[in-house]
């Protein structure tokens, strides 16, 4: 949706869409916050996970997802909850829980847990039957390091297995798996895995504002990014399309950025 026309806009695609995708993180929205969050974001957002095991505790559950498949925005539960299950021998039950609840999506994730990756891949293969997948690659566990070759392993045998896309593990905190502790992009990770990775295929967790600035620097306005909060869907999408700071100049042609440029830098030298 645009409310009016402006040269110099990325294009965006239409939802639903393959890439460019943005998922909000529900961290525990009531029912009537979740309806607020329909009316302003809806156009914006492409799937919901309800972040790791609040679905056990949240209100209105089955109300909230029929909310949000009412307006075309995708739930689903969080790889913890599906970790929980698993970590009990209870992935028959998961199944069935995602069943009862109608989602097409589910996210398969080994953050918190030790499963054998073939194993992992046929889980994946088991759920993508009947489901889109999500899996999730990379630990919550800042002491725990994963080498590029293995995330690459990881990543292309997932999708091979049947993920829909694989998550670059980020957490909500945004400072483990393709972060450094103090949250900034782990470059060298990062590149190794998009020399072999389609870029599309990678849902990169980003929660916080300097990280989704890097990632859209990188790949431009139709990146996937997660783990975003319900008030940070727009400001996100404006960071997109170069309608905030950070990213004015990306999308402007290169004379009328060298030109804006130097008029500011004129105003400086005259203070």
């Amino acid at each position: 949706m645009k409310n009016f026309s402006l040269p110099f806009i990325p294009e965006r695609l239409d939802k639903p869409r393959e890439k460019g995708l943005t998922m909000m993180m529900d961290k525990g929205l009531s029912l009537s916050q979740t309806a607020d969050f329909i009316e302003a974001n809806e156009h914006l957002t492409d799937i919901v996970k309800f972040g790791f095991g609040t679905a056990f505790v949240t209100n209105d559950l089955e109300k909230k997802i029929a909310l949000y498949k009412a307006h075309n925005i995708r739930p689903y539960f969080g790889g913890t909850l599906f970790e929980a299950f698993y970590a009990r021998g209870m992935f028959e039950d998961y199944l069935r829980l995602v069943d009862k609840y109608d989602l097409d999506l589910a996210e398969i994730s080994d953050g918190s847990i030790i499963i054998p990756h073939d194993e992992k891949c046929e889980l994946i293969r088991t759920m993508a039957k009947d489901r889109t997948v999500l899996s999730e690659v990379g630990s919550k566990d800042s002491g725990i390091l994963i080498s590029p070759n293995k995330w690459i392993k990881m990543m292309s045998t997932e999708l091979e297995a049947g993920s829909w896309k694989v998550i670059a593990e980020g957490r909500e905190s945004g400072n483990v798996g393709v972060f450094r502790p103090n949250g900034t992009a782990h470059t060298f990770l990062i590149n190794k895995i998009i020399a072999k990775i389609e870029p599309n295929s990678i849902l990169w967790e980003a929660p916080i504002k300097n990280q989704q600035v890097w990632f859209i620097k990188l790949f431009g306005a139709n990146v996937n990014l997660g783990n975003i909060a319900p008030h940070e869907v727009i400001p996100l999408e404006c960071l997109r399309i170069g309608l905030r700071g950070d990213t004015f100049f990306e999308n402007l042609p290169a004379d009328y950025a060298d030109r804006l440029k130097q008029v500011n830098s004129d105003d400086i030298d005259e203070d």
